[in-house]
């Protein structure tokens, strides 16, 4: 084990947000305490309820503490109906992932039980790919306006800003990640048919980038021929890569294949400097309607923690958590989204207690 101490920033967030996030800590507490692995946990007071308080949403100095003291943050969710203007949520998690330029969105699409997966005659082997969504240019950049606000006339514009080195270093993340992983298949998606100029850079960028890398498959699909396709035979899928909009979509169809939102797991990274600090959140949003009842899957946020381990040089343990988290679900000792009875609180325990006994 890695003897430097490496400090983790917990930021819960809003709705099921905290729930979920604190069981995540509590098993990083484990393996602080049991594994002895060095790390040092900080917990931030940020979200809706802070922004409510007293107007703060990510103040400058945090950002700054977090780029320079952390190896990675722990995000819960963000989103609250009594912020409809989503201010806190934008200014915290853009000024994560524009502010940290943290342009790769690593997504796995894995199921860990058969009886998770919907498709018919399909099972968990089926499902193993890891999507890359280019996380800090195309239509989420905020570039646009409306003319004409609330009249028959009003236009709404939303720009789609794609830059060559923006695409070229995520379409080579994903090369260099399956690479490394012994995967043996990339798949490119876009829709240059339909946005010729935007998509055409992905299309070139995508057909030099693969040349440097003949050892792997390369595929290039139109994102609704992809969404037919994954649905069709996943197994023909290793890792996808795609720009922000599409990446997004893409893995919530793939969360259906993993038994739900519950389920997935995401990294963003600065893929070319893994020194940087790096977040990591469940994909699910905050679902304020489920917050407080002790419903939420926590799974999502364990197997981010995985995510996290490996990033931070423990590979073993994010295993050793999907391991965890396959047994509660083949023993249903999980929420009630994926076939168990239990509460937010008790299905993390019994993954947590199955660790801390291995450990």
């Amino acid at each position: 084990m890695g003897s430097k101490r490496k400090k983790i920033a917990i930021i819960g967030g809003d709705g099921i947000g905290p729930s979920v996030t604190h069981e995540a800590k509590l098993l990083l507490e484990i393996y602080r305490d049991k594994a002895g692995l060095p790390l040092d946990l900080w917990e931030l007071d940020l979200g809706a309820d802070r922004y409510l308080r007293d107007g703060v949403t990510f103040p400058k100095e945090i950002q700054i503490a977090v780029q320079r003291e952390c190896a990675a943050v722990l995000l819960g969710a963000l989103g609250d109906p009594r912020v409809p203007g989503l201010e806190h949520a934008r200014d915290i998690l853009f000024g994560m992932r524009f502010g940290y330029d943290l342009y790769a969105n690593v997504r796995p699409v894995k199921a860990l039980s058969d009886r998770l997966v919907p498709l018919k005659g399909r099972g968990a082997k089926d499902v193993d790919m890891v999507v890359f969504r280019e996380n800090t240019e195309g239509v989420y950049v905020g570039m646009g306006g409306q003319f004409k606000r609330g009249t028959p006339d009003e236009v709404a514009i939303n720009e789609d800003l794609n830059t060559r080195k923006g695409v070229e270093r995520i379409v080579r993340a994903a090369f260099e990640f399956a690479k490394r992983t012994g995967r043996k298949r990339v798949c490119m998606a876009d829709k240059s048919n339909a946005m010729r100029h935007a998509h055409e850079l992905w299309l070139r960028v995508f057909d030099e980038v693969r040349r440097e890398y003949p050892e792997i498959e390369s595929r290039h699909l139109y994102v609704d021929a992809l969404c037919l396709l994954v649905i069709q035979d996943p197994t023909q899928f290793e890792v996808l890569v795609m720009n922000n909009l599409f990446g997004d979509i893409v893995t919530d169809l793939g969360a259906a294949l993993q038994g739900g939102l519950g389920m997935a797991a995401s990294a963003n990274v600065h893929a070319s400097d893994p020194t940087r600090v790096a977040m990591f959140e469940p994909v699910h949003g905050s679902a304020p309607p489920l917050a407080g009842k002790d419903i939420a899957n926590p799974f999502a946020a364990l197997l981010t923690v995985g995510m996290m381990l490996t990033h931070l040089g423990w590979p073993d343990e994010e295993k050793r958590i999907e391991r965890a988290v396959a047994a509660a679900i083949e023993e249903k000792a999980c929420t009630v989204d994926v076939g168990g009875t239990l509460g937010t609180r008790a299905a993390a325990a019994w993954v947590r207690e199955r660790i801390a006994k291995e450990l």
